[in-house]
């Protein structure tokens, strides 16, 4: 019987979560310890590097999905240039 890759054992993706979530609150609590300055207005807000990536990141999702709407052939697209 063949083993499970390790990246897909369910232990081991729980504790790579467990892992991201640490080092996400890691650097969400620096900000009370690391003084920075704010070169806006809103980049100064508490936590603006976790927030403002998150919201990119799900924008690039949303923007993907949307182009991939956009960009879609129909299932019969290279069966139909077959029968010209």
């Amino acid at each position: 019987m063949m083993q499970q890759h390790w990246l897909t054992r369910p232990g081991t993706i729980r504790r790579l979560w467990q892992v991201f979530i640490a080092v996400l609150a890691a650097t969400v609590a620096a900000e009370f310890f690391i003084e920075h300055e704010a070169h806006f207005g809103i980049d100064g807000s508490f936590a603006f590097n976790a927030w403002y990536g998150f919201a990119a990141c799900a924008a690039l999702i949303i923007f993907a999905k949307l182009l991939g709407e956009v960009l879609k052939r129909p299932d019969a697209y290279y069966e139909e240039a077959r029968d010209e």
